[in-house]
């Protein structure tokens, strides 16, 4: 029997079930309950509580360039407006606003021949910025695709992982060629644009939105998916796991170091994002942690600290964005 509701929520198999959709948001409610071993009725019950609350949102971002990292030091008081100019970005996959300097964080898909332009022309104009960081991506190590709370099991994860639509799990994210954008067909971006409104849309919705088959449909999100040019998650906060306190964390190692301390990242459960950088600091990372000691300890205690030479830790204050989703609260 399912435990009383006492919020959003309820308990650890409501976290479970949101653990299960940041491994495959389009995965069927019975094909969850089976990974997971509960009964289906219940797991439909609860997902569609969860999903149906805005507290777990399943979207869908296309890829349009490779990666940018921007830090933006604001004018006092401005850091709000700030974040909220990077937000607006169609290009913006998440946003943060921070303790410490920079005073926010984007993440930007941003074409690498239009990274002079981004550069020199359109960050210089955010209103109230003061200065600004530009890291290009190099390489990704993990990606909030690929994060997962520790709630699920090896052998559930195993189970929700294997969509025949879905690309094979990496140590990093598929990423494509060049600018992806140029080459899709105008069925292949109406069916993004209806999945980042909705990542569980039906393979006949989708088609009917596309003006095709549901079977092309189908067919065309599985080539979409299977070459990087999609990423379908969850959007959840993580505070929805237990996770409530989020840093941002800039890494200096030796360049021989740099490889192991990238792995050390990936074995720890509280590491969302990773990505070795261009810039002073070759890693950046996006940690969730259960409290500010847990924090401590994950900066001062951890196993991968082992060949680091510095880290610079910030708090996150406000996400605005999260999974190029905006920020929302749940509905009532």
């Amino acid at each position: 029997m399912d435990a009383p509701q006492t919020g959003p929520v309820a308990d650890s198999l409501d976290r479970r079930i949101i653990s299960a959709l940041q491994i495959d948001g389009r995965a069927s409610w019975h094909r969850v309950a089976a990974a997971l071993g509960e009964a289906e009725r219940t797991v439909v019950r609860r997902g569609t509580r969860l999903l149906d609350s805005g507290l777990v949102r399943i979207g869908a971002m296309p890829l349009h360039g490779r990666s940018t990292v921007v830090g933006v030091r604001c004018a006092p008081g401005q850091a709000r407006m700030v974040a909220s100019a990077l937000t607006r970005r169609t290009d913006c996959v998440f946003t943060h606003v921070l303790t410490g300097s920079p005073d926010c964080v984007a993440e930007l898909l941003c074409p690498r021949d239009q990274l002079a332009s981004l550069v020199m022309d359109e960050l210089p104009g955010l209103p109230g910025m003061v200065e600004t960081f530009t890291l290009p991506v190099l390489r990704h190590i993990r990606t909030i695709r690929e994060w997962h709370s520790g709630l699920l099991t090896d052998e559930e994860i195993a189970a929700l992982a294997g969509p025949p639509e879905a690309p094979a799990a990496s140590s990093g994210d598929v990423m494509p060629p060049g600018d992806a954008a140029q080459d899709l067909s105008r069925q292949d971006r109406l069916l993004l644009n209806a999945l980042a409104e909705d990542g569980r849309c039906t393979y006949e919705e989708l088609g009917r939105v596309a003006g095709v088959s549901e079977a092309t449909a189908r067919r065309r999100l599985g080539a979409l998916r299977r070459e990087g040019r999609v990423r379908i998650r969850a959007v959840i906060e993580p505070a929805l796991l237990g996770l409530p306190v989020e840093a941002v964390l800039r890494v200096r190692t030796a360049p021989a170091d740099a490889e192991a301390v990238a792995a050390a990242l990936v074995d720890n459960v509280h590491v969302r994002y990773a990505s070795f950088v261009t810039g002073e600091h070759q890693i950046l990372v996006l940690a969730a942690l259960p409290s500010e000691s847990a924090l401590y300890d994950f900066v001062t205690r951890a196993p991968w600290l082992r060949g680091v030479a510095s880290v610079d830790t910030s708090l996150v204050l406000s996400s605005l964005k999260r999974g190029g989703m905006l920020a929302r609260r749940p509905r009532d």
